[in-house]
């Protein structure tokens, strides 16, 4: 019987063959490999099958069967440097089961695509070199089929008149349109969208020309609010958070989106968005004074948080 080492060794092979990118042709890439076929030691390749399978299941699986421990903050790591890589190539399928699922979801998972499980069962054999020319030959072909069905899951939003944008699937990505095409219209009207952030890449768009214009100068992504409108006619920045698992605009987020958008020469405007009442009702111990509050099934109207003015920044 081969060794642990052995499988690790021919799995790296297989990456190597499938044309997976030199930063992929590692014993992590391997290991979630060897998981998603749960070749386990003792098994063959013929017998490789097609589970469905999340990051911390992979990484359970290397632990129990190869006894490779992963630290928890290595999940990250193995989702965008592995597993995305293996999704693009076309040699895993993201949320086969449930396409719609959400990106951020924690019922996320991947299947290995059916033909390189196909191709992945012949492997040493006399057959693999035959199979391998045809799999590649045809694997752009599969690579741009999934793309599309992937695209079609998207959520197309409304920028402005005759421009779309799509983001992620999923009830985060529901709420960004709802903010922007129901929300922005109501309360911004004329205004620009600016950012819209996306579950999926973190930057569903982002007019950095127009914020730098207006003196804000962005360099991490990640501390952005969900959605950032531009108001022109008042000469106002509306910094919105979406609200369906994380925080409202509470105290500490208030401060750190103030230190963010210090320069601006637009005044800021505070809002956190939910998409129901009951939603809202969890969190309004949290919610800090001077910010608005919107709710997306009751979008006519807006809830103040005291302060001097209604709908307006604080200079």
């Amino acid at each position: 019987m081969r060794d642990k080492q052995k499988y690790l060794e021919e799995a790296q092979q297989a990456i190597i063959s499938l044309g997976l990118p030199r930063a992929q042709q590692n014993e992590r890439s391997a290991l979630c490999l060897l998981a998603i076929l749960n070749l386990v030691p003792g098994k063959e390749w013929a017998e490789a099958s097609n589970p469905l399978i999340g990051i911390t299941p992979i990484m359970d699986w290397a632990r129990e069967h190869y006894q490779k421990d992963y630290a928890p903050n290595t999940r990250e790591t193995i989702r965008r440097q592995t597993m995305h890589q293996f999704v693009a190539a076309g040699v895993a399928m993201y949320n086969p089961d449930d396409p719609g699922r959400p990106v951020n979801s924690p019922k996320a998972v991947y299947q290995i695509e059916p033909a390189a499980l196909a191709l992945l069962r012949t492997f040493s054999t006399a057959d693999w070199h035959n199979n391998l020319t045809t799999y590649l030959a045809e694997r752009d072909t599969l690579t741009a089929r999934y793309a599309k069905e992937r695209e079609q899951n998207r959520i197309p939003v409304q920028i402005a008149p005759g421009k779309a944008i799509t983001l992620s699937p999923g009830d985060h990505s529901e709420l960004i349109r709802a903010i922007i095409e129901d929300f922005g219209a109501r309360y911004v009207p004329g205004g620009t969208l600016i950012y819209a952030g996306d579950t999926g890449d973190k930057m569903g768009y982002f007019d950095a020309v127009l914020l730098s214009e207006l003196g804000v100068k962005i360099d991490s992504h990640g501390k952005m609010p969900d959605v950032v409108l531009y108001c022109p006619k008042r000469h106002w920045l509306l910094l919105v958070e979406s609200v369906t698992s994380h925080g409202p605009v509470d105290g500490k987020r208030h401060a750190e989106l103030a230190k963010l958008f210090a320069n601006s020469k637009a005044g800021l405007v505070y809002v956190t968005a939910f998409p129901t009442r009951a939603l809202m009702g969890r969190y309004l111990g949290e919610i800090a004074w001077e910010t608005e509050v919107w709710v997306a099934d009751a979008p006519s109207h807006l809830i103040h948080f005291n302060g001097i003015r209604f709908l307006g920044p604080y200079l």
